[in-house]
């Protein structure tokens, strides 16, 4: 991970996107804004699920109405997205709402463009100018050879720079594209061309699992490369998905801390004496209903389990009929395998109120014993070589010198 790059800092109500501050993860509603309770009931569940900040459109007046009842009872700000009619972004600003995000590329008169900054200005309130290959201002993408991240880069300039005409200064830029490779490359451009956050998507993904390969692909590159201040997944998906993406990718990274469960899993091997994948689906869902904040291990076998997933803060390995418990690569409890799921969730809890170390200390004083009797069993049993490594180490060889 390379050094975030230095931004400016925008308020967006009461979470600053920039400067020093933390990633922050968006999405947005998928409701009729002005169905005020539908909307904020997805309002709240997006927080729940990780959001900091949320958007909603703002399409018609009676949208403009909605925000005016949604905003007082949002958890989090609230960030109107304006298309075509620069008028609802005034409504929305009346409405309270504590950002705007404006298209350059259907929002293209000057004096409507410096008239929203003008009255954005006079709250303190941030604009993001939200560039969008397919919504490029035809003339830009003419002056610069097609839709290209230098065409994408000048539309945000173009729109900065009307901003800047009337003092206007409290701005986010996004240039966000559903070609991964152009969209990196596009805030590669932008990062090297101002200091402004910028807000990472790859626009238009598509469904999981294909729209959050390419999502990550992206946004998880810029982010290693210390680009980017605020993030959004755009999924064809409940939008609950697109802020538990988020959450999850800046916590893999190490960009926010762990709030929600982070389960591995062995892939299984021919040691492995239950069904890894049904035991850790079972453990996931149960742990992800408990919103438990661990790095929580599901092992085929207590072979090498505890020890390749030492660093799990809590994990469980399978052996002779039995699941070996263990935390921090220390075995704690020898349980039966039905009850492997069940004593799993009992620990994580355990660990939650009394802390890894005190559950190191409280381990059954049998438990490391019994489980390594049972690793010794195992290994009688199937030997060093159970996935037959050797004589497929041999046959790699064999083809290697055929074709040399």
């Amino acid at each position: 991970m390379k050094e975030r790059r230095t931004t400016r800092q925008v308020m967006v109500g009461d979470v600053a996107v920039g400067g020093d501050a933390r990633v922050s993860v968006q999405s947005m509603t998928t409701t009729k804004t002005a169905d005020v309770d539908g909307t904020l009931a997805q309002i709240y569940a997006l927080a729940g699920a990780g959001a900091d900040i949320v958007r909603c459109t703002c399409n018609e007046e009676a949208a403009a109405e909605g925000l005016a009842r949604i905003v007082p009872r949002s958890p989090v700000p609230i960030i109107a997205d304006i298309h075509f009619q620069y008028r609802l972004a005034l409504a929305a600003m009346e409405a309270g709402v504590q950002g705007l995000r404006l298209n350059p590329g259907n929002i293209r008169k000057p004096e409507h463009i410096k008239l929203v900054a003008r009255e954005a200005l006079d709250r303190k309130l941030p604009i993001r100018i939200g560039v969008n290959a397919g919504s490029l201002d035809p003339a830009m993408a003419e002056a610069h050879g097609g839709i290209t991240p230098e065409a994408l880069v000048a539309s945000a300039m173009h729109e900065l720079a009307l901003f800047e005409e009337v003092g206007f200064d409290d701005v986010k830029i996004s240039v966000k594209a559903s070609n991964v490779a152009l969209m990196i490359d596009s805030y590669r451009l932008l990062s090297e061309t101002t200091d402004r956050p910028l807000h990472l998507g790859v626009t238009e993904a598509g469904p999981p699992p294909a729209g959050l390969i390419k999502s990550t692909a992206g946004i998880a590159t810029l982010l290693a490369e210390g680009i980017g201040d605020t993030i959004r997944y755009s999924l064809t998906a409940e939008p609950v998905e697109e802020a538990r993406a988020g959450r999850q990718l800046l916590e893999a990274l190490g960009l926010r801390e762990r709030k929600g469960l982070d389960l591995i899993a062995c892939p299984s091997c021919g040691r492995a004496e239950v069904d890894v994948i049904r035991v850790a689906s079972e453990a996931q869902a149960a742990l992800e209903a408990r919103n438990i904040p661990l790095q929580v291990a599901v092992m085929g076998c207590v072979v090498n389990g505890p020890g390749e997933a030492r660093e799990a803060d809590l994990g469980i390995a399978a052996g002779r009929g039995k699941g070996h418990l263990f935390v921090r690569g220390h075995v704690v409890r020898v349980v039966p395998e039905a009850e492997m799921v069940s004593a799993l969730v009992e620990e994580a809890e355990r660990i939650l109120a009394e802390g890894i170390e005190a559950r190191i200390a409280a381990a059954d004083s049998d438990a490391e014993a019994i489980a390594e009797a049972t690793r010794a069993e195992i290994l009688a049993d199937t030997g060093l070589d159970a996935n037959d490594d050797a004589s497929r180490i041999e046959r790699v060889r064999h083809a290697a010198d055929e074709n040399g």
